[in-house]
């Protein structure tokens, strides 16, 4: 993946390539998934901060709140998982977008992350390609 759009437009897929250079910050508390992701989405030619745990990255927004574009969480983490976070979130003047990465969430957990505004409940896994056209979708046209 040497592109830096986000996938390669087609007949099938209209969508344009993000145009800018993302500021992203991922929540997941498995490390190679951290690494996986910081593969996929610097590639793309976007700038990702991780965090191990909901706790750091709630600290880390509490402190730059208007510094990311987009947040991407995991559920399931310790000391304060993807729905704390979330909540967290919604009580900075964090105005980005917000992806929410889960392996299994039920009904109630899912509907109170869409009550709280995410832009995106993914399952898990997800893969880069799909990941990359969940990102253009959101920031289509900026």
């Amino acid at each position: 993946m040497t592109s830096s759009a986000p996938f390669a437009p087609s007949a099938s897929n209209p969508l344009r390539p993000v145009n800018r250079t993302l500021r992203i910050l991922y929540a997941d508390d498995v490390r190679e998934l951290r690494e996986l992701m910081g593969i996929v989405l610097s590639s793309e030619g976007h700038m990702l901060e991780t965090c191990s745990n909901g706790l750091l990255a709630c600290e880390q927004l509490r402190l730059l709140p208007f510094t990311y574009d987009l947040v991407i969480t995991d559920h399931h983490m310790p000391l304060m998982n993807g729905l704390e976070l979330v909540r967290e979130i919604r009580r900075l003047p964090y105005a980005g977008r917000i992806i929410v990465f889960s392996s299994e969430l039920n009904e109630s957990v899912h509907d109170e992350y869409l009550a709280l505004g995410v832009d995106r409940v993914l399952a898990k896994p997800v893969r880069p390609k799909e990941l990359r056209r969940q990102i253009a979708e959101m920031f289509a046209g900026e």
